[in-house]
């Protein structure tokens, strides 16, 4: 592979290209904006989240020099170390926390994350609102559908995903809001499959839409299947070793 700098524009390259065969505007966000007019999904700009967990600061701020703003991390205490190393480009950072989340870890990532993908109790969701300091903008999070059924997988189930959206959105909005939906989609080459389950989630975003929950974003689709996500309506992709390569998977 090339260096981060080169990938990271090869693949936001890739994403123009699927938003343009998708028929959506090939708008690159380098960060979630703050607010998104609530139009359909499939319309709106994609968020290209570099995924740095298991790669030090040191290659963060390389994806930074080149442009990148949002970045994923799977692991508290790992992503934590990086925050602090990065203290410096901390107003011009976005920290997404897109690993699963203990309740004994939750007053850390509600102090120094500004998002959290994988809410998939509501536990989690009060904890974080009420850890979430006053001073700090809401915490915006995404609850995670485990929409492939596996039993090793994370994620609320789609049957109870209405009840647990209606509970997270009613908790106090200065301090948590509810932006949308995330899944990490069972892994297959099959490209019809990828945006079938990806389809999955996309319908659940739009029946809680219809509902009348304030929702705009769509957490889906990696490095081996963006396009798939992208045709889907994807509005964050979360893309890893296509920009820093491969990793060595550690454990907290």
């Amino acid at each position: 592979m090339g260096s981060i700098g080169s990938n990271l524009q090869e693949v936001r390259v890739r994403l123009a290209r699927a938003c343009t065969a998708a028929g959506r505007g090939a708008h690159i966000f380098t960060r979630v904006p703050e607010e998104v007019a609530q139009a359909d999904a499939v319309a709106r700009g994609v968020t290209l989240l570099a995924v740095s967990k298991t790669f030090g600061a040191d290659a963060v701020r390389e994806a930074h020099a080149a442009g990148a703003r949002a970045f994923g991390e799977n692991y508290v205490q790992e992503a934590l170390a990086k925050i602090e190393a990065l203290a410096d480009l901390r107003a011009e950072l976005q920290w997404h926390l897109i690993g699963p989340l203990q309740s004994n870890k939750t007053r850390p990532v509600a102090e120094s994350f500004d998002w959290v993908h994988t809410v998939d109790r509501l536990k989690i969701a009060e904890r974080l609102a009420a850890q979430r300091p006053a001073t700090l903008p809401p915490l915006c999070v995404c609850l995670q559908v485990n929409v492939s059924g596996e039993a090793s997988k994370s994620g609320v189930a789609p049957a109870e995903l209405p009840a647990l959206a209606r509970a997270v959105a009613a908790l106090a909005p200065e301090r948590l809001r509810l932006r949308g939906l995330m899944s990490i989609p069972e892994p297959t080459d099959d490209a019809a499959a990828q945006q079938r389950q990806h389809r999955a989630l996309r319908e659940l975003f739009e029946a809680l839409r219809a509902e009348g929950l304030a929702l705009d974003t769509l957490s889906m689709g990696m490095s081996a299947d963006l396009e798939a996500a992208v045709a889907e309506g994807a509005t964050i992709v979360r893309v890893g070793s296509a920009i820093f390569g491969a990793r060595t998977y550690a454990r907290e």
